[in-house]
């Protein structure tokens, strides 16, 4: 019998309800809590999310950390002459591994931002200089110029699509978002060890029930002592989420999607008032990032950003329009907004390892 692997099937999206973002932290048996929170059994959980990863509907499962204390990084948009974007969006995507999400964007009316059409995120090892790489890849795709943005603040980090799909414009969480900082943090040598074996995506064969076994001897540690720095870094709020993530911006063998549109979102608010604003915009549930970033003169001034994804375009606008109402009512003025929508895009993690690093520059420099 053929395993379901659509995500809309009703097992599959039991499963992705809390697969995608609601499995916190640290855990030494991720797929039980997903089982447990779920309703799901857990033999049914693995069998289902390795089906879908081998079709393609989940394009990656695996620890994510939260790179804003482990790595200096920053959202950029790059202004690259028109006949060269696709070429430079290909080199971001395929031979950066520094680069995360590259997305193509554009805008429904010109603005003075319009003309800096890929937008990356970028991150580079503790010690080294965003600068110095962004300057790097300038010259490597012909980029005419560069803005960085690094987040002074985050107020949503999530995906959670299966979940956001039926979300009504202006839902929101009972109390303003709490800003998390963005302050790197030290570790050790065996940390670093563990860390950087703990968070590449699982393969298919690793979809089981102890998944860390094989892990901890990567890490070169025993399972005991692999779990009990695990612990320390969870502790250390350097661990984001187990998650499953879909393949949001292809569609699936027989032609499903996910969502279909992305928006990046614009506000400027007053000097001063960024986490406040922030803080209300981030307490939509419809936000699935949601940042305090300086975007300077080309961009409006604008301070505070974030991301929703939506299967219409209307039904996108009407949850901005929703968080613009909420803005007013409570008296945050807004100099400036815009939505840049997401076009082309592929999304992967950051490196953060600092030999990785060090090849790359000693091959292109």
């Amino acid at each position: 019998m053929t395993v379901p692997t659509e995500h809309d099937d009703a097992i599959n999206n039991k499963i992705l309800a809390i697969s995608e973002d609601l499995v916190a932290g640290f855990h030494e048996h991720p797929f039980h809590v997903i089982a447990e929170q779920s309703g799901v059994p857990l033999d049914t959980v693995l069998e289902r999310i390795r089906a879908m990863v081998e079709a393609g509907v989940i394009r990656r499962v695996r620890q994510t950390l939260l790179a804003t204390k482990l790595a200096h990084g920053a959202l950029v948009a790059w202004k690259v002459p028109e006949e060269k974007l696709n070429a430079a969006f290909d080199f971001m995507s395929q031979k950066d591994p520094f680069s995360g999400h590259v997305v193509i964007r554009s805008t429904d009316s010109e603005v003075s931002g319009s003309t800096y059409r890929l937008w990356t995120t970028l991150k580079v090892p503790q010690g080294e200089s965003l600068d110095e790489h962004a300057t790097l890849l300038t010259r490597l795709v012909g980029a005419e110029e560069y803005i960085l943005m690094p987040a002074h603040g985050v107020f949503s980090l999530g995906v959670g699509h299966m979940r956001r799909r039926v979300l009504e414009p202006g839902a929101k969480i009972d109390e303003p978002a709490e800003m998390m900082t963005t302050t790197t943090v030290e570790l050790t040598p065996e940390e670093w060890k563990v860390l950087l074996a703990m968070k590449e995506e699982l393969q298919p064969d690793e979809i089981v029930a102890d998944p860390w076994v094989g892990r901890a001897k990567l890490a070169e540690v025993s399972l005991p002592r692999f779990l009990e720095v695990a612990a320390s870094l969870n502790e250390k709020k350097v661990i984001g989420r187990f998650s499953t993530f879909l393949e949001h911006t292809k569609p699936s063998e027989t032609g499903k999607r996910v969502t279909r549109f992305n928006g990046l979102f614009h506000w400027a608010v007053p000097k001063g008032r960024e986490i406040e604003a922030g803080a209300e915009v981030g307490r939509h549930h419809c936000m699935t990032h949601c940042y305090w970033r300086e975007g300077g003169p080309r961009f409006g001034n604008v301070n505070v950003m974030g991301v929703v994804h939506g299967t219409e375009k209307d039904r996108v606008l009407e949850h901005k329009a929703a968080i613009d109402a909420h803005l007013e009512s409570i008296g945050i003025p807004v100099s400036y907004t815009n939505v840049f929508w997401g076009g082309r895009s592929e999304i992967k993690p950051s490196e953060i390892s600092p030999l990785i690093y060090k090849e790359f520059h000693e091959k292109y420099a």
